[in-house]
């Protein structure tokens, strides 16, 4: 294969995968571990890119997870698993959902990994997160945003 057919074929590679941030809260200790209802777990979610260099991308997941028996809060946790990716000679229509599919796709399981760790060592049963489809988000997203952009008729009376 000629050195100019590698140039222009499209690239994804992962080249870094860390912790970028990580919050633990456990304000009702001692007394959250003698609870013994069930905590409601809930999660939020969200997700950001940017470019850093030529082909060079960040994308950034942040989970934030909470526990609740009744109105106490047994445990608050937020995670921004990160990643550096390779992306070159895509498409400029195909980055977007690269970084907001692709990549969160291979961020997820690190993050799961990193809150039912952290979660674990404060003391409480692991939270394992159920598999999240980040491509139906993206398509809901894009959705939205074109219902928003819309025109809206008015009727004439």
């Amino acid at each position: 294969m000629s050195e100019q057919a590698q140039d222009t074929s499209p690239v994804f590679s992962i080249e870094k995968i860390y912790i970028k941030d990580l919050s633990l809260e456990v304000p009702n200790a001692p007394q959250c571990f003698l609870e013994r209802d069930a905590a409601e777990i809930s999660l939020q979610m969200q997700t950001g890119g940017e470019a850093i260099g030529e082909g060079v991308y960040s994308v950034v997941l942040t989970l934030t997870v909470s526990a609740k028996v009744g109105d106490k809060t047994q445990f608050l946790i937020e995670a921004a698993q990160a990643g550096i990716f390779q992306i070159r000679n895509v498409p400029e229509s195909d980055l977007e959902p690269i970084v907001a599919v692709a990549c969160p796709n291979i961020l997820f399981p690190y993050a799961r990994e990193t809150i039912s760790d952290a979660v674990t060592r404060a003391g409480f049963p692991p939270v394992l997160l159920a598999p999240v489809n980040f491509e139906a988000i993206y398509r809901d997203r894009l959705t939205k945003q074109q219902t928003a952009a819309a025109p809206h008729e008015i009727p004439i009376q």
